[in-house]
């Protein structure tokens, strides 16, 4: 007991019951497949609630204590947890619920929980209101699904055309209903329930809010009653009622009485109709083929006992109410029983068949058919229901057919009557009392029955027989295809009737006849039949009657009394300039007279008005011209409703635009308008007068209002521009002066009889505004001042009628403030919520004041550009401004405000509420007035929550539907529920543009974020939580979220795809919007879980709207790609997982999503959930099997082929100016796309078909109007395939941002390295495939190229991340988790892609040549740590080893690259000539990386022979010049330099083979550097500090300086270093180039600050010189002048004095000092730079070492003729100890000019020993890391990543596994420099060695040293050059001895050899053989420094000799 005793916090009076209903219209009105089953489900569970339909809950004692603890004690609610304490308040409302509508006390409570929950969709209400709601409503739900279940049956009058499934499943249901009595209970609810008792109730409980509120109580009740009527009514339309039932219900209706004005309520007449169906056999007459199954269900036919009762209880003479009801339901009697005796069953009920003539006697008697009209024609409803309507014409046209005497009857009394009339009239007696009026009740019944055919039914047509006569017409009668069939018997007897009646007509029946046939003309083919019958009326009787020939009813008699009264009338014509205007008392018409002219005239408009032919057969009819005639009667003076009626008239007449044209200057000649004043009249005369004097004094305006009408006709068929030419200035001028001035603006202050003429004076004057308006269009010469000729003097022209509206809507004119005082009107009557009279025809008034708003927000911008231009003197304000003014009414800037308020009557005004939205949109467009109008928008609480509260209710609307083409308006619904969805469309658009405006802006209001505080702030939450209001977020998420949890996905996708798309946008821009972004992703995330939601469903696949489908699918993936990050930078692992896998995954689910996700948000029903489990358990038992990746069946839903439109086939235009056209025609629209305005390109084409003349171009017309409409078709196809383009290229974008986010936003370990190669494997396949296919779309190739390059770089780095980690090397299936195989597909697709893209599209090739150096990166073995134990294997060991993974796929792949032969090549080379410059650097690199790996040197024979690499080489002359403005102070472009280091690293990439070295040289590479001017333009160091680039990318000039420089070095560097045979040639050229650059290049060497970049510099200068700047070098150029051999000698020897100074600043104590300073200058990088540094620096002495050993070998091979470069002094340079270090310290104590001294190359040795063993050691240290990587504590790896992570706090951000990765590349780094130092250090040792040992072997060897005091330079000395002074250790020409040795004296040998001998020590020859041992044992110089060591040391130790 205690868990039924759970409340239900859905309530049980309405969630389930609104779930029932949802499913019953799912299954029957929406037809939805899967529904079926449901149903069954809800009917089996629901059906106590259909038998006991409406029995509330009973109260009981229990469930009253229960509630009333629930505050002490709680109480359970399911569904939840625990129990719950409720307020007590709440409970009290609870109790007064519940003795409100007399239901349980849970079932109250429930109400109450419900209310509140529902709260937030009902602002303004509390939940108590809100609880009254859902009470009627529940109701309402369950009487819904009744009568449609109802209406679902099988039956004799309908069908749904449903599945027999369904159909049987409802007809069981709904017998079984029936079988106990539902009859019974509809009948008791339908007398019991009624709105005033409610009302009564819920008034003394205060259950009654605002006026929308009780609107909408009052309204669900109605709702209610009608829908158990409609039941009832449903099933004896399908099936009869039994006895008792039948006898029930006329009980019922006996009781019934009538409304105020006679008719029934539309409930009431539900039930007699179910009467009258249940009372029918008409159906037997109709062959189906189910007839007799029918007859036998009829108990008419089966049931004797039925027959009785029914007849003995409409015979029995007691009256009923309403006895006009009983008559009916006798004469329906007597009908059924007329055609129940001609049936043969029909031979047993004589005995009551008989009574039939009686029956229907007594309900003549009755006053049927006055009943008929006024009781049930007379209800509303009546014409909204179609088998109404075909009842009760069965019942007519039987009692015509069947009932011939009864007719024939009437006619005769009704003849009799007439006669008695007469009499009476002639003898001036009283008219006889007896008369009746059946005849004249039932012509006027046919009449306005017909009159009205809302379903377009033509029911009139059965009382036309078409005649022989017909036949050949072109209309389609009713039987015209079978001419030769007659028609049926009850059509013959009909259209005789019609024609009988009309024979000697009485004139008392003569209006009745003339109506009668004005509702049968109703109708295309019936006014053709009325027109033709009146035609031969006048024609075949020639006998007189009334004088005239012919019948009185026929074209003939009419026309002609018209002229009689026109000729008669125009006699008494007043002179209207006589001293007072009065109608003279009228002698033409009496009032008999009157109504039958006004009948008359009505029957001709309905004819003319349906039937063109009439119209113009009468028009161009020679005798009776009836416009002439109707024009003069308008001038004559007669009661103005016939004048009105005439208007009417004209109206119908000028539908035909032929006629249109001529009616105009008809009125124009008539001055039915006075618009031309004859000179000397006094008062004016015509319409105005009677407007003003006639009109206002009766306080009736039906001419004005028939005036209005005729120019609103007029309008829209012709607007003549000559009019009125000749008498006054052509124009409609005046007609709209009127209309404005005499009728617009004066009629809210005029007096009206009839209130609701008020407003229909108002609609009918603003509808013709709205037609001038809407077909105007501004053109230039609007605004340029005509003037034209007026009775010979110029008087200016008027403008067309549309811009003088548009001049007074652009003012702040009376019209414009009429028309928002309107709509201020409007909207406070509409707020009434109460019926008022004309409220019709306001509500049309309204729309029409909104629609001029609207084309004036869109016109306007051209009219003022055009006015702007003409510089006419116009003021005119822009109306957005107007709008902003403040009104007259309330003295508040309120009109854009009650503009906006129409929304929220969008229920029951959809078009009034589509055209404000879309003025709000216009509006939004300007960002000044939207922060005004967010001011004006909250400035109210109460107004800013209705406010709100329309947007939302019109985003909310379920009845929008997509229509898909404008045209299909014929359904009214259909109709509304498009203009509801464009509504939708216009809000969302408006809440677009705001977001994209500065806040605060509208869309952040109506979104539900903070606008009075920082956006950031707000903190979004479910509608009703913390008092939240529901916003249109919360509407738009609530349209994307239906049907997310069913298999089928989101329905508003499939339903509404533009809609959807829309949504998907304004969700992507919150989103991207910096500012709400927060709080949105926030709330979609923890309230929503919206993305996984609807990404689980993509892709989206829409055949009917491809460019939708792929529109949704991009803003959802821009979304995703944006969650993504952000959980990814917040850390939030969970979401971002789910996600990641949802998106990659290739395994099912094998808990299928659907279980584990959709649950949460389905209401739990119990035994649903097992089953669904048990079903996805039992689909996935094969958890093998794969899934396609979500990413890539999106991928797959892109279509990238695209159908282009055909080339235009044209006869008649010229395709050229027809394309210019088009092109002029173009635009760009609001989703960015170009597309062709087709409705301005047909104006355009139109015009100039119109304006062709001569016969020969009319005869062509319809040829070229269909050429014209041929173009038309082919512009809206082409822009169909640029949107279709567009669509796809920013699915594409979104898809390829997806990816990228994916794969470099998310954290790295949520997709294992493995599984992550394979996704961009699939990937990078699928994507090559999509567009490699034959009909890729070239607009797409970009976007996929960028994606391309995208994932190949990611797959690179995976793979070699992978392998750093030391995984997969081993791995069996080759190279990494990716198999070769897959890299080769990958490399083939890549290749194929490059080919494919030919000659053009070179941007897009430069992503794929990306692509292919990051691919080839793959196979790039990574850096190993140098050991230095390799050294130690043999050359056999090393050749022998196996290949590794990296060589493998490197030969493989260049397999694959050479298999593309000379084709790829063309392509590469072609673009790394010429071309973007982007493109060819990224050429120019893949040449260089397949010059790396291509060892058989094919593509380096085809550069060369291909002349390509000399077209490279001679390119860098060119590049001189732009690479001079580089260094320039101003900031440069570096594109020059980006290109010239790429060719340079080409060049040097060939240079590295012999070969290309050879064929370098051959193609002039280093004469063409000779050439550049560039290297000369050193730039000032620091004076341009001034220009510095603040980002800091920019390089300093110096920098820039030195990127060009560089480059070449190492060219040369390696040129001579490859170039073995033709050394000598290589060599000069260089050489040749430093003497050139000779200046520059010792202001290098001399360089004062030796920074890190300047070290560099000198590293590859000294290397260079080392190797070119020989004495050799000179004879190889034999041929060259003695001169210029002296210049080079003099360079040559300043090289090499620079250099050996140089030295002295390096090894000497300078060195500690830069390593310090460069320490200081950036600590941050201090180690790196400092190792940078120190190799450098190791570098150049090494290089200069070099030099000097080189120098002195090649002067001579002994010792004794060998050049001395250093002094004989040991000692060591000063300043070591770090005491004073400038620069003098660091040099010799010599002066300058001299020679460095021997004790720089001691100390060189000593200090580099000292190096060698600190880098060995810590050689050591790094490798010992390396190998225990795992065991390095957490400080020691942070410390090593530092200098590789930029950033503070980087190191912290990257994850563990990065981290070991950096520091194993750091520490690889350290070991490699240290072995590089090393090798540097010993070559150093080696070579100081070297050049120690020959100094010194010469100095005390061979050296004789001169008396100190001897002259200097001796005559003895050979060789006097200008040498002498310039160096001690200058080269000589022949190789000799040192100069300057006559200057070493025996003191300075004896010193050197003890300072050598005293630095030369034990320790230090220990060192070095240390070093020896440690080092050099493992090359090939073993010994070496053994050697040099013990001659040293010998020489030191020789005795003096």
């Amino acid at each position: 007991m205690a868990a039924q005793m759970a409340v239900n916090s859905e309530a049980s009076l309405w969630g389930p019951l609104k779930e029932l209903w949802e499913t019953v219209d799912g299954a029957v009105l929406r037809r939805q497949q899967e529904s079926v089953h449901l149903l069954d489900l809800h009917l089996k569970k629901h059906k106590p609630h259909f038998l006991s339909l409406f029995k509330n809950p009973p109260k009981s004692a229990e469930q009253r204590e229960k509630v009333r603890k629930a505050s002490t004690e709680g109480i359970a609610i399911q569904g939840q947890q625990g129990s719950r304490l409720l307020p007590e308040q709440l409970l009290t409302e609870a109790f007064i619920l519940s003795d409100l509508f007399d239901i349980g006390e849970l079932a109250a409570l429930e109400l109450l929980l419900a209310g509140e929950h529902q709260q937030p969709n009902f602002p303004g209400l509390t939940r108590g209101l809100v609880a009254v709601l859902l009470y009627w409503d529940g109701k309402l739900c369950v009487s819904n699904s009744l009568r449609t279940l109802i209406q679902s049956r099988h039956g004799k009058t309908f069908t749904l055309d449903l599945s027999g499934e369904l159909v049987a499943l409802t007809t069981r249901f709904t017998d079984e209903l029936m079988s106990q009595g539902l009859t019974k209970r509809i009948l008791t609810l339908v007398s019991e329930i009624s709105v005033t008792r409610e009302f009564e109730r819920l008034q003394k409980e205060r259950g009654l809010g605002n006026e929308k509120h009780r609107k909408e109580v009052s309204d669900l009740i109605k709702e209610c009653r009608q829908a158990l009527a409609d039941s009832l009514f449903s099933w004896t339309c399908q099936s009869p009622l039994t006895k008792d039932d039948t006898l029930a219900l006329i009980g019922h209706l006996e009781t019934v009485t009538a409304q105020a004005d006679g008719s029934l309520d539309s409930v009431n007449l539900a039930l007699v109709m179910a009467l009258l169906y249940c009372l029918d056999v008409s159906f037997v007459e109709q062959g189906t083929e189910d007839r007799e199954d029918l007859l036998q269900a009829l108990p008419l036919l089966t049931e004797r006992q039925y027959v009785s009762a029914v007849h003995s209880r409409l015979m029995d003479n007691q009256p009923w109410k309403l006895p006009g009801l009983q008559a009916v339901c006798r004469l329906a009697w007597a009908l059924s029983l007329r055609v129940l005796s001609q049936l043969p069953q029909g031979s047993a009920l004589v005995e009551f068949t008989e009574a039939d003539e009686a029956l229907a006697d007594q309900a003549l008697l009755g006053d049927v058919f006055l009943f008929m009209k006024e009781g049930m024609l007379g209800c509303e409803s009546f014409s909204q229901e179609e088998f109404y309507i075909r009842r009760l014409h069965s019942l007519i046209t039987d009692f015509l057919a069947l009932m011939p005497m009864k007719v024939k009857q009437l006619r005769n009394r009704a003849d009799e009557d007439a006669r008695l009339v007469h009499m009476s009239l002639q003898m001036d007696s009283e008219l006889p009392s007896s008369l009746r009026k059946d005849l004249d009740h039932l012509l006027i019944l046919i009449g306005e029955f017909y009159s009205k055919d809302t379903f377009g039914l033509e029911l009139g047509l059965e009382f036309w027989c078409p005649t022989e006569s017909l036949q050949h017409t072109s209309l389609q009668g009713s039987y015209l295809g079978m001419a030769l069939q007659r028609p049926p018997h009850k059509q013959v007897v009909l259209s005789k009737f019609v024609r009988q009646m009309g024979d000697l007509l009485p004139s008392t029946l003569y209006i009745s006849y003339l109506r009668m046939l004005k509702g049968l003309a109703n109708g295309p083919q019936c006014a053709h039949y009325c027109f033709s019958l009146l035609k031969t009326n006048g024609a075949t009787h020639s006998d007189n009657i009334q004088g005239v020939s012919g019948s009185p009813v026929s074209w003939e008699h009419f026309f002609h009394s018209l002229m009689l009264y026109h000729e008669n009338l125009r006699r008494d014509l007043p002179n209207p300039d006589a001293s007072h205007y009065r109608h003279p008392p009228l002698r033409g018409i009496t009032q008999r007279e009157l109504e039958g002219l006004t009948s008359f005239l009505q029957l001709l408009t309905t004819i003319i008005t349906w039937s063109e032919n009439a119209r113009l057969a009468l028009c161009e009819h020679p005798q009776w011209t009836p416009i002439v005639v109707m024009l003069g009667l308008l001038q004559c003076s007669i009661p103005p409703v016939l004048k009105a009626e005439l208007l009417h008239c004209l109206a119908a007449f000028g539908k035909s635009p032929e006629i249109a044209a001529s009616l105009w200057q008809s009125l124009e000649y008539t001055q039915i308008l006075q618009t031309v004043r004859v000179p000397g009249q006094k008062q004016a005369a015509g319409i105005e007068v009677e407007l003003n004097e006639i009109e206002s004094s009766c306080e009736e305006y039906p001419l004005t209002r028939g005036f209005c009408h005729l120019m609103s006709i007029l309008v829209e068929s012709s607007l003549p521009v000559n009019l009125g030419a000749g008498l006054r200035v052509p124009g409609f001028q005046p007609y709209l002066n009127f209309l404005r001035d005499s009728v617009f603006l004066p009629f809210p202050t005029r007096a009206y009889r009839r209130p609701a003429e008020k407003w229909e004076v108002a609609d009918s004057v603003l509808e013709v505004f709205h037609k001038l308006l809407r077909d105007y269009e501004p053109q230039p010469t609007d605004f340029v001042q005509e003037m034209v000729e007026l009775q010979g003097e110029q008087v200016q022209a008027y403008k067309p009628p549309g811009h003088s509206i548009m001049f007074h809507l652009l003012n702040d004119s009376p019209m414009l403030v009429l028309c928002l005082s309107l709509l201020e009107e409007g909207v406070r009557q509409l707020d009434t919520y109460a019926p008022f009279p004309g409220k019709k025809y306001l509500e049309s008034a309204v729309l029409h004041c909104l629609c001029l708003l609207d084309l004036a927000l869109q016109k306007e911008a051209v009219f003022m550009d055009l006015l702007r231009e003409s510089q006419a003197s116009l003021l005119v304000s822009p109306l957005e401004q107007l709008l902003q003014g403040v009104s007259p009414q309330t003295r508040r800037a309120d009109h854009i405000v009650n503009i906006a308020r129409y929304l929220y009557h969008s229920s029951s005004n959809p078009e009034a509420a589509f055209q404000s939205a879309k003025i709000l949109r216009c509006l939004a467009n300007y960002p000044n007035i939207q922060i005004r109008l967010v001011g004006d928008f909250t400035h109210n609480q109460a107004v800013s929550e209705k406010l709100m509260a329309g947007f939302v209710e019109c985003l909310d609307n379920e009845e929008a539907e997509e229509g898909t083409e404008k045209g299909d308006d014929s359904d009214s619904q259909k109709k509304v529920a498009r203009i509801r969805h464009e509504t939708q469309i216009h809000i969302l658009n408006l809440l677009i543009t705001s977001l994209e405006l500065k806040t605060p802006n509208l869309a952040l209001y109506l979104l539900g974020f903070e606008v009075k505080k920082p956006v950031l702030s707000t903190n979004l939450q479910d509608p009703g939580v913390l008092g939240c209001p529901r916003s249109c977020l919360h509407a738009i998420l609530s349209l994307l979220q239906r049907g997310t949890e069913k298999r089928s996905g989101p329905v508003l996708t499939q339903q509404a795809p533009n809609l959807a798309e829309l949504c998907y946008q304004v969700i992507y821009q919150l989103c991207a919007c910096p500012d709400t972004s927060g709080p949105t992703m926030r709330y979609l995330r923890t309230s929503q879980d919206f993305l996984f939601s609807h990404l689980q469903h993509l892709p989206f696949i829409l055949p009917s709207n491809q460019i939708a489908a792929l529109s949704q699918m991009s803003w959802l993936m821009k979304t995703a790609a944006i969650e993504l990050r952000v959980t990814s930078l917040n850390r939030q692992r969970s979401h971002t997982q789910r996600l990641v896998s949802l998106l990659l995954d290739d395994q099912p689910n094998t808990q299928h999503s659907v279980d584990k996700y959709m649950f949460k948000f389905m209401r739990k029903e119990s035994g649903m959930e097992e089953e669904t489990r048990s079903v996805s358990g039992f689909l996935h038992f094969d958890t093998v099997s794969k899934v396609r990746r979500k990413l890539l069946s999106v991928l797959d839903a892109i279509d990238f082929s695209q159908d282009m439109p055909e080339l235009l086939q044209l006869d008649f235009f010229e395709r050229t100016q027809i394309e210019q056209v088009i092109s002029n025609c173009e635009h760009v629209n609001e989703q960015g796309h170009t597309v062709c305005n087709v409705k301005l390109l047909h104006r355009v084409l139109v015009a100039e078909v119109n304006a062709l003349q001569g016969m020969a171009a009319i005869g062509q017309r319809p040829l070229l109007l269909e050429e014209v409409n041929s173009i038309l078709q082919q512009v809206v196809e082409r822009n169909r395939v640029r949107r279709s383009l567009s669509a796809k290229r920013h699915a594409l974008q979104s898809w390829r941002s997806l990816v990228e986010t994916l794969l470099t936003a998310c954290p790295a370990d949520l997709i294992p390295a493995d599984d992550r190669q394979l996704i961009i494997r699939d990937l990078l396949l699928d994507l090559h495939d999509k567009v490699l296919s034959e009909d890729a779309a070239g607009e797409l190739m970009p976007i996929v190229a960028g994606a391309v390059f995208t994932l190949t770089a990611h797959l690179s780095q995976s793979v070699l991340s992978e392998q750093q980690q030391g995984v997969g090397l081993e791995a069996s299936s080759g190279f990494a988790s990716i198999a070769n195989s897959a890299l080769h597909l990958i490399l083939r697709k890549l290749l194929d892609f490059i080919l494919c893209t030919g000659g053009g599209y070179q941007r897009l090739r430069a992503h794929l040549y990306g692509s292919l150096l990051y691919y080839l990166q793959i196979a790039q073995k990574p850096e190993e740590p140098d050991t230095l134990q390799t050294a130690g294997k043999a050359m056999w060991e090393r050749l022998t080893a196996p290949e590794d993974g990296f060589s493998k796929l490197q030969r493989e792949n260049l397999v694959i690259i050479e298999s593309y032969g000379k084709a790829l090549m063309e392509v590469v080379c072609r673009d790394a000539c010429d071309g973007h410059e982007i493109s060819r650097m990224l050429a120019l690199a893949v040449l260089d990386r397949i010059l790396t790996i291509d060892r058989q040197n094919q593509w380096l024979v085809y550069v060369c022979n291909s002349g390509y690499l000399r077209s490279v080489v001679e390119s860098l002359r060119l590049d001189d010049i732009a690479l001079q403005s580089l260094l320039t102070p101003q900031l440069p472009l570096l594109k020059p330099l980006y290109i010239y280091e790429s060719k340079m690293a080409l060049l040097t990439r060939v240079a590295k083979t012999g070969q290309g070295a050879v064929e370098l040289l051959r193609c002039g590479v280093v004469a063409q550097l000779i050439e550049c001017q560039v290297f000369d333009m050193v730039p000032e160091s620091d004076v341009h500090r001034v220009m510095r680039d603040p980002s800091g990318f920019i390089p300093s000039p110096m920098d820039r300086y030195r990127q060009i420089l560089l480059p070449t070095l190492r060219l040369f560097q390696v040129i001579l270093t490859s170039t073995t045979m033709n050394h000598q040639q290589g060599a000069a050229q260089v050489l040749q180039w430093l003497i050139v650059h000779g200046d520059t290049i010792q202001s290098l060497l001399r360089c004062q600050e030796l920074s890190m970049g300047a070290l560099q510099e000198l590293s590859l200068l000294t290397g260079i010189i080392s190797k070119t700047a020989l004495p050799g070098a000179l004879e190889t150029s034999g041929e060259v002048s003695s001169a210029a051999v002296m210049e080079f000698q003099g360079h040559i020897n300043r090289f090499q004095r620079l250099c050996l100074s140089l030295l002295g600043r390096l090894a000497g104590s300078e060195r500690e000092r830069l390593l310090k300073q460069a320490e200081i200058a950036a600590p941050g990088d201090s180690a790196e730079q400092r190792e940078q540094m120190e190799v450098a620096m190791q570098q150049v002495c090494a290089n200069i070492m070099e030099y000097c050993q080189a120098l002195l070998l090649q002067s001579s091979a002994q010792a004794q003729f060998s050049i001395c470069l250093f002094s004989p002094s040991g000692s060591e340079p000063a300043g070591r100890d770090g005491g004073c270090t400038d620069l003098s310290s660091t040099l010799p104590s010599m002066p300058y000019s001299r020679a460095p001294s021997l004790g720089l190359v001691l100390y060189l040795l000593k200090n580099s020993a000292a190096d060698f063993f600190r880098f060995h050691q810590c050689h050591r240290q790094s490798l010992g890391k390396l190998q225990s990587l795992d065991q390095l504590p957490p400080e020691e790896l942070k410390e090593l990543c530092q200098g590789l992570v930029s950033g503070p706090g980087g190191v912290e951000k990257i994850s563990s596994v990065q981290r070991n990765l950096l520091a194993k590349r750091r520490l690889v780094q350290l070991i490699n420099n240290r072995a590089k130092l090393l090798a540097l250090c010993s070559y150093v040792i080696e070579t100081c060695l070297f050049v120690l040992w020959r100094h010194l072997e010469y100095y005390l060897l061979h050296c004789t040293p001169t008396d100190p005091r001897g002259s200097l330079l001796p005559s003895a000395s050979l060789y006097r050059s200008r040498l002498t002074e310039d160096s001690f250790g200058g080269l000589q020409a022949s190789g000799g001895r040192g100069l300057g040795l006559s200057r070493v004296s025996q003191q300075d040998l004896d010193l050197l050899k003890s300072d050598m001998a005293a630095g030369f020590g034990e320790a230090l020859q220990k060192k070095l053989l240390e070093v020896e041992g440690l080092y050099s044992q493992v090359r090939s110089r073993y010994t070496f420094i053994q050697a040099l060591v013990r001659r040293i040391r010998g020489l030191l130790r020789q005795p003096k000799s």
